[in-house]
């Protein structure tokens, strides 16, 4: 039998799930004697991993979140060294594991499924908050099949007319323009991720799946998939409309939900519309271990790159015609450092100095020019620039861009700093730490930062929420 102990009124038995930093433990409320679940989180795991926002964040977002399709949470139990997320008690578990051994759902069940997952994001796009990590995984089933969307880690909010710029979720779901390395619409990307889930549903597969997640990119990018022979015309019909690559192309909730597919046996579900909470549990829950506990990790850089970034960066994934009118090309080049960001500064003035170039810096970019007094029209004719993206702690990416000027020494600088960059410098010989790291990444970092397959596994650990 299960040990049990007591938070609060609740009564914590055996563990249903379980991550990185949490179990959540299935437990009973004293009170009216009625089953919650119970997310436990390490928070000191939390402090050392810089989550701290992002479980506040998940924390608060479902708080204000009050509808039948999402997962709702009842309050929030902090000790030192623990955080008690009481939650809604979900017994059918994933969809996922239901996916799993019934391969694929009839017309009818994947419809139903479907439609609840429409009006859970809607009521959530209406509040301004976009999940961005919708998938299997994360929606849960209850007692009658009805779905329940959770796990908010990854949501963000978005006023409207404003863009996202973090690129996060798992592969296979994500929207195309997250690899484009612009901004992008949390909304239509939600869209996308639900057509992805649609599909699943229907075929028993995923449209985009592959093992090099440079392929998989690509098919996602030009949405190439095939629909299974049992697919009938208004099925692939929909599903068309939500896996368009160019976000502005692709079909809003509202074309959804007027769609004949969609609207057979439909029966809205309505969301309350609840005033902000309490969210003083949350911040409670925090406060008993000190924010300098959280500074004693190593700082995260600004401009750290993360897998998704890496991969739009990729000369052979270019997105950019899918979403923008093609501009004036500038000259860009990508060069790959084997040296701390630090140092890889250090060899840009070198270089820039050999050339008797001036520098102005201003955070992680550099803007070159001819060091001799100049007139402000013939400034503004040579100007070329290095930005430094780090990658590891002792591996960067510079990307050398020219915007006017003359192309040969535009060349002359790149080849200038190429061959400093790869000389090895003592630093990176002093870390086995950081030569593990360099390991790691040699396969898709180099020279233009455009070659060979990343482990799928550990990009999806990169950016999928840990909780």
């Amino acid at each position: 039998m299960a040990p049990v102990s007591n938070i609060g009124k609740y009564q914590l038995r055996q563990t249903i799930g379980e991550g990185t930093f949490a179990k959540v433990k299935l437990a009973v409320d004293n009170t009216g004697g009625h089953n919650v679940a119970v997310k436990v989180i390490d928070k000191q795991m939390v402090m050392e991993s810089n989550l701290k926002y992002q479980v506040q964040r998940e924390i608060r977002t479902m708080k204000l979140l009050h509808h039948p399709n999402i997962v709702r949470i009842h309050e929030v139990i902090g000790t030192k060294t623990k955080i008690y997320i009481v939650m809604e008690y979900v017994p059918g578990g994933q969809l996922s594991d239901k996916l799993s051994y019934l391969r694929k759902f009839s017309e009818s069940e994947a419809r139903k499924l479907f439609q609840q997952l429409i009006d859970a994001v809607d009521y959530c796009h209406h509040r301004g908050v976009y999940h961005r990590d919708l998938k299997p995984e994360n929606l849960l089933l209850d007692s009658k099949g009805n779905l329940k969307v959770s796990d908010f880690g990854l949501s963000a909010l978005q006023k409207p007319g404003d863009m996202l710029s973090t690129a996060c979720g798992s592969p296979c779901y994500v929207a195309p323009e997250l690899f484009a390395d612009k901004g992008y619409d949390g909304a239509a990307a939600d869209i996308w991720s639900c057509g992805v889930i649609l599909f699943e549903l229907l075929a028993g597969f995923l449209p985009f799946d592959d093992r090099s997640l440079m392929n998989l990119y690509r098919k996602i990018a030009k949405a190439e998939y095939t629909c299974p022979p049992w697919f009938t015309d208004s099925q692939k019909k929909i599903l068309s409309r939500i896996l368009d690559p160019n976000p502005t192309r692709r079909i809003t909730i509202v074309e959804i939900v007027e769609d004949a597919w969609f609207k057979k046996d439909y029966i809205p579900a309505c969301g309350c519309e609840c005033d902000a909470k309490n969210l003083d549990d949350v911040n409670a829950a925090f406060d008993t271990l000190e924010d300098s506990d959280a500074e004693k990790t190593m700082p995260k850089s600004s401009n750290f790159i993360n897998a998704f970034q890496l991969i739009a960066m990729s000369r052979d994934l270019d997105l950019s015609g899918l979403f923008e009118e093609q501009e004036e090309k500038k000259q860009k080049m990508r060069l790959g450092s084997k040296n701390t960001i630090s140092n890889t500064f250090r060899k840009i003035e070198a270089a820039a100095t050999d050339m008797s170039l001036a520098i102005e810096r201003l955070n992680n970019k550099m803007k070159m020019h001819p060091r001799q007094k100049m007139t402000r029209c013939a400034r503004s004719y040579y100007d070329f620039s290095a930005e430094v993206i780090e990658v590891a702690p002792e591996h960067c990416v510079v990307e050398i861009s020219k915007s006017a000027g003359e192309l040969g020494m535009y060349k002359e600088f790149c080849q200038s700093l190429s061959s400093l960059l790869t000389e090895k410098s003592s630093d990176s010989l002093e870390s086995q730490q950081s030569q593990e790291s360099l390991i790691q990444c040699k396969d898709i970092v180099g020279a233009g930062c455009s070659e060979e397959e990343i482990d799928d596994n550990e990009v999806t650990q990169s950016y999928s929420s840990s909780l």
